[in-house]
């Protein structure tokens, strides 16, 4: 039986083991048995699903995915928490801890050895310093993966649904929206961690697309004019790709590219759909020498 959704429960633990929140972690554990609940809806758990959770803290999430899901594989970078977690979760026979950093996992090698190789779910309450890295490694890998449900920043989730034109719209939000559809369940106050974050965070579903949404020959490349449109967000689109070290294109091929969308040569990256971006792409890469 899940007992960590309580708050005295998860204060008397971290006062046993004499625990110490590492600020370098962004350690906030979730003290809300709704939003538990909400999380595992969202991500739609089946007693089918193998789970990775990233980041289980003392165990609470992973006490509730463990009686929804066949099995979990939970990676907690803090060894400090490793005993905790021995403690918390000893009832579970379906669940394998690993202590180690997620970026330096080999995620395909784990989806093959905990659930041959077929879709996981990822279920996370993501430090906030390290979302981006996390999500895009999991998409850009070529993880199989079914959907992503996380906690994040609710300024990061908000990021991930924006289209053009607005402040938020950035390389982010192209990203996701590329791999996968997005969708906000639930904002999260900070009164349902401890300790309280000083900002609101939010759950965000990421379901995979089955095919990309734009036909795009060179995805690497897209990305790389992406981020060049944003690394300078007040220069025209012009000028942020003439700047970019990533890119081999001279200035004439690059007014070129943009003339083919259609649109002035004063535009700026933000006011590109993905669907132009994937344009400009395919543009560079069929008329490359």
């Amino acid at each position: 039986m899940a007992t960590l959704g309580n708050p005295q429960k998860t204060i008397e633990i971290i006062q046993k083991y004499e625990f110490a929140f590492q600020k370098k972690f962004g350690q906030n554990f979730l003290i809300d048995t709704h939003v538990l609940e909400k999380i595992i809806a969202a991500a739609g758990v089946t007693e089918d699903d193998c789970v990775l959770e990233i980041g289980p803290g003392i165990g609470t999430m992973t006490q509730y995915l463990a009686e929804h899901a066949r099995s979990v594989v939970a990676v907690e970078i803090d060894k400090n928490l490793i005993p905790i977690l021995q403690e918390t979760l000893k009832e579970y026979e379906n669940i394998t801890v690993i202590n180690d950093d997620i970026l330096k996992v080999d995620i395909n090698k784990l989806t093959e050895e905990y659930n041959g190789g077929r879709p996981i779910k990822v279920v996370a309450n993501l430090p906030y310093y390290i979302t981006t890295p996390i999500i895009m490694g999991l998409f850009e890998g070529g993880v199989p993966i079914d959907n992503i449900t996380v906690m994040v920043q609710k300024e990061v989730a908000e990021r991930m649904q924006v289209g053009p034109g607005s402040k938020d719209y950035g390389a982010l939000s192209l990203a996701v929206q590329y791999y996968a559809d997005a969708y906000i369940v639930a904002n999260v106050p900070p009164n349902c961690f401890i300790p309280r974050p000083g900002v609101g965070s939010a759950v965000i579903r990421l379901t995979r697309h089955k095919e990309p949404p734009v036909e795009v020959e060179d995805p690497k490349l897209m990305f790389k004019l992406i981020r060049a449109s944003f690394n300078q967000r007040r220069k025209t689109l012009q000028n942020g790709l003439n700047n970019s070290p990533e890119l081999p294109f001279a200035k004439d091929e690059i007014a070129d590219a943009i003339k083919s969308l259609g649109v002035t040569p004063q535009i700026r990256g933000e006011a590109l759909t993905l669907k132009q971006f994937a344009d400009l792409s395919n543009y560079f890469t069929r008329n490359r020498g």
